[in-house]
C-alpha cells in the first residue's frame, strides 16, 4: 500500500511539472493590423511590401510580407519593437546588415560600365573613367523604393484592436538627362552614359536621406531623339553621399568607323542646387561627335583607343 502511494504521488508530480513547462514555453502572441498609409506617395502602387519588426530588448528581427500594398493582419509576439517597411517588388536591390533598424542597408549589385555597348565588342574594363572615380564601384540603378520607419511599436496582450500604421514615401531620387545640340548622331553605332560619385547605399531605417559616404558610378541607357539633335537618358539613385562629392556625367560613343569617343561634363552644381532633390533634371549643351573619316581621307583615329573631350558648362 505504501509503495502504491509513492508511485501515485510520483505520477502526479510528473504531470504537474509537465503542465508548468508547457505554460512556461507558451509564446504569448497578438493579432495586429498593419496599415500602409500612402498620403506621402499617393501615386505609388507597389506589388508587395515588407515589414520588419526589431525587438527593442534584442533578438532576431521579424519579417512579414504583404501582397496588398495597403497592409493586412499579422500575428506577433507581444512586446516592444522598432519598425521598418519598404516595398519588396524589386529586382536590383540587395539588403545588408538587416538585424537592426539603424544598420539596415539597401544597395545594388555590381554591373559592367558599358553593358549596352558590349554587343559592339567594347569591353567595360578598357573604358576610361573620370579622374578620381577610377576606384568607385560600378552599380546598377536601384528600383523605385518607398519606405518608412517607427522607433517604438508596443503590442500588448489585449482583446482591443491594435494597429501598426506606417507612412511610406519615396526613398530614391530620379535623374533625367538632356544633351542638346548634339552633332553627327546619325553616325553613332552605340551610345551610353554614366554618373559618378552617387551614394552607394541607403539606410532607410534611419531616414530617406540617410545615405552612405561611399560614392559609386551608375551607368544608364541613352536615347537619340527622333530628329537626331539631342540625347536623353534617365536613372534612379539613392542620392548624393552624406559627404557631398563632385559628380561627372560621362557619355561613351562608338561611331560607324568603330572609333570610340567619350565626353565628360561636371554636373555637380546642377545636382546640388536642384530645387527638388527627389527629381533632378540635368540639361547640357553640346555633344561634338566627329563625322567619321571615309575613303582614307583625313585623320583616322586608332579604333582601339578612346578619344576624349571635356565639355565645359557655362556658369
Amino acid at each position: 500500500m505504501k509503495k502504491l502511494f509513492i508511485y501515485l504521488f510520483a505520477a502526479l508530480a510528473a504531470a504537474s511539472c509537465e503542465h508548468k513547462d508547457l505554460c512556461y514555453d507558451h509564446s504569448h502572441t497578438v493579432d495586429a493590423a498593419v496599415a500602409f498609409d500612402w498620403r506621402n506617395a499617393p501615386d505609388a502602387s507597389p506589388e508587395s511590401m515588407s515589414l520588419y519588426l526589431f525587438p527593442t530588448g534584442g533578438g532576431k528581427a521579424l519579417r512579414y510580407e504583404f501582397t496588398d500594398c495597403r497592409g493586412g493582419t499579422i500575428r506577433v509576439p507581444v512586446g516592444s519593437y522598432e519598425a521598418l517597411c519598404l516595398n519588396s517588388d524589386t529586382e536590383n536591390i540587395d539588403y545588408r546588415n538587416t538585424g537592426q533598424r539603424r544598420s539596415f542597408e539597401v544597395t545594388t549589385r555590381t554591373t559592367p560600365l558599358l553593358g549596352s555597348l558590349s554587343g559592339l565588342g567594347v569591353r567595360s574594363e578598357s573604358a576610361p573613367r573620370p579622374e578620381g572615380t577610377e576606384s568607385e564601384r560600378v552599380v546598377l540603378s536601384p528600383d523605385m523604393l518607398w519606405s518608412d520607419r517607427a522607433e517604438k511599436v508596443v503590442l500588448a496582450q489585449s482583446s482591443a484592436p491594435q494597429t501598426i500604421t506606417l507612412y511610406p514615401q519615396q526613398s530614391v531620387s530620379s535623374y533625367t538627362v538632356e544633351i542638346r545640340n548634339a552633332e553627327n548622331l546619325k553616325y553613332v553605332s552605340g551610345l551610353s552614359g554614366s554618373l559618378s560619385s552617387m551614394a552607394e547605399s541607403l539606410y532607410p531605417g534611419v531616414g530617406c536621406d540617410a545615405t552612405c559616404e561611399t560614392g559609386a558610378t551608375i551607368p544608364f541607357e541613352t536615347v537619340v531623339t527622333a530628329d537626331k539633335t539631342a540625347v536623353t537618358g534617365s536613372l534612379l539613385a539613392f542620392g548624393c553621399p552624406s559627404t557631398r562629392k563632385s559628380h561627372t556625367l560621362t557619355v561613351y560613343a562608338v561611331l560607324s568607323d568603330e572609333s570610340k569617343w567619350y565626353y565628360t561634363y561636371d554636373v555637380t552644381d546642377q545636382i546640388h542646387s536642384a530645387p527638388d532633390q527627389r527629381n533632378v533634371h540635368i540639361v547640357l549643351d553640346g555633344l561634338p561627335l566627329p563625322k567619321p573619316i571615309v575613303n582614307g581621307g583625313g585623320f583616322q583615329p586608332d579604333v582601339d583607343e578612346w578619344q576624349s573631350e571635356e565639355i565645359e558648362i557655362p556658369m
